[in-house]
């Protein structure tokens, strides 16, 4: 006859025990009414940047280009456009004018003069292609 020994806990079940009541702990410390992550405490930006919306963009055409100047520094979303197409090709914002939204100016300034040309909008820049991605064009 086989004599059998009593099981004892071994260092999975320990710490699986110990896991579930962290895991518990957690949750109680971290209710629904915590203010959300992206706050000016976490200093991540919300909303538009106040001077955005005066911003002038405009089409220089003989550099295939839309510009914004600020401050003396300018940024430019560079294209090509033919009788069917605006194709934008690459977007420069200067590092002082970074996380101001001076790109995504530059983007919806492109796209509202396609759209209004009734132009057949072509991203090949990867930030146009990101900007596309987070603002859907509406039906």
């Amino acid at each position: 006859m086989e004599m059998m020994t009593p099981k004892t806990p071994d260092a999975d079940d320990s710490t699986s025990q110990v896991d579930r009541e962290l895991d518990e702990a957690l949750e109680e410390t971290f209710p629904a009414s915590d203010p959300p992550a992206n706050t000016v405490e976490t200093g991540i930006r919300v909303g538009e940047s106040p001077t955005s919306s005066s911003w002038a963009v405009s089409d220089n055409p003989a550099l295939k280009r839309f510009e914004l100047t600020i401050d003396g520094l300018t940024a430019f979303l560079e294209y090509e456009r033919t009788h069917e197409t605006l194709t934008l090709i690459h977007t420069e914002v200067p590092d002082e004018l970074r996380g101001r939204h001076v790109g995504e100016a530059l983007v919806d300034a492109a796209l509202r003069a396609g759209r209004s040309e009734r132009l057949r909008i072509v991203a090949v820049c990867r930030f146009v292609r990101a900007y596309l991605r987070r603002h859907p064009p509406s039906a």
